[in-house]
């Protein structure tokens, strides 16, 4: 008689065991299947450097506001200076006035007739009577011009208020477009670290071999018309004497890093770095680079650029830098260089300022 046993059935726990499995295994697929590839380094750069003029924008309009906020500060210092010397002087008119009542009170105690009869000296006594009335018409300009001192005073208090309240709403909007530069800054580093060590390193090597080969000479000027015009684009000839001077300040700072809001002497943003250099030929230009467009003569052809001009780029001008000659132009560029020669074809011109 055959003997039929029954299948021996998988434990509990193994049944438990092999469903976990099989839906991690399928989950893994899922995920393997839907992942997103990981940007290559080229892609990773492009980002990097679109965050990169994000923040240079961001870092312009920073300036902006920094500079507003400058500017209240030292209306507000003065204004609150006015108004601690106007109080001083009108305490000085009130006590001065006091004085004065209280010794018209002291010798009001006689009536001046007996003051007269009583009098050894009548001529002397005479004379001081007289000088009593001056006073008296002395005493009453001295209130007028104290109720005049107290108006000027509240004006001046209540303008000094507003400015406060301007410079409050000025320090706001200098700490939101410091957020907004810091967060695109952020974001860019976040980008880097996504790639391998190796990666990274790659592109630090390319921006450190750009910034080597654009520091290491001038411009090629050797074709310059010798006749100082700039019909071909190529002249070098100084724009004027006060352009040279800023250019040479500027080459002088060759190879000093960027940095977003900074305006020398060690490091520099575009505008900060073009700003400065005029500043040490004694000629004060505004610290933002829309600003700066509206801060001389425009030139709107490349050939009639000469050197020391400043060139504006891009549609909202959030980039300037000098013009060196041979189409060539000498800037801080952004985060990551530092100030050397480029091509101006390198971002889209939009015009020159000769200063």
């Amino acid at each position: 008689m055959a003997s039929h046993r029954r299948a021996k059935q998988p434990g509990r726990t193994r049944v438990t065991v092999l469903t976990a499995t099989a839906a991690a295994a399928v989950a893994l697929t899922s995920q393997g299947a839907n992942a997103a590839p990981q940007p290559s380094k080229n892609e990773v750069k492009a980002k990097v450097d679109k965050l990169y003029e994000e923040a240079e924008k961001a870092t312009e309009k920073y300036n902006g506001a920094k500079e507003e906020q400058d500017k209240l500060q030292k209306q507000v210092d003065g204004l609150q200076d006015k108004v601690a010397r106007g109080q001083e002087e009108l305490n000085t008119l009130r006590n001065n006035l006091g004085a004065v009542a209280s010794a018209q009170y002291r010798s009001g105690g006689l009536d001046p007739s007996l003051q007269l009869f009583l009098s050894a000296d009548p001529d002397t006594y005479l004379d001081k009577a007289s000088a009593l009335d001056q006073l008296g018409s002395k005493h009453s300009d001295a209130i007028d011009e104290i109720q005049s001192k107290q108006r000027a005073l509240a004006q001046q208090r209540k303008e000094a208020q507003t400015k406060l309240t301007d410079l409050a709403e000025a320090r706001t909007e200098l700490g939101a477009q410091k957020r907004q530069v810091q967060g695109k800054l952020n974001e860019a580093q976040k980008l880097l670290n996504s790639l391998t060590a190796k990666e990274r390193e790659a592109l630090k090597e390319e921006q450190d071999r750009a910034n080597r080969a654009s520091t290491a000479s001038r411009p090629d000027l050797s074709k310059v018309d010798k006749s100082g015009g700039a019909s071909d684009g190529k002249s070098a000839k100084p724009a004027s004497s006060r352009a040279a001077a800023a250019y040479a300040a500027g080459v002088s700072k060759i190879g000093k890093p960027y940095v977003w809001g900074a305006s020398g002497p060690n490091s520099f943003d575009c505008s900060g770095f073009t700003s400065w250099s005029f500043a040490q030929a004694d000629v004060q230009i505004p610290r933002t680079s829309q600003a700066q467009a509206n801060a001389g003569q425009r030139i709107y052809s490349q050939s009639q650029l000469k050197q020391g001009d400043l060139v504006f780029f891009y549609d909202d001008l959030h980039h300037v830098g000098f013009y060196a000659g041979n189409g060539q132009i000498l800037h801080s560029p952004r985060t990551g260089a530092v100030v050397r020669y480029e091509s101006i074809n390198n971002m889209p011109f939009k015009f020159g300022v000769r200063i």
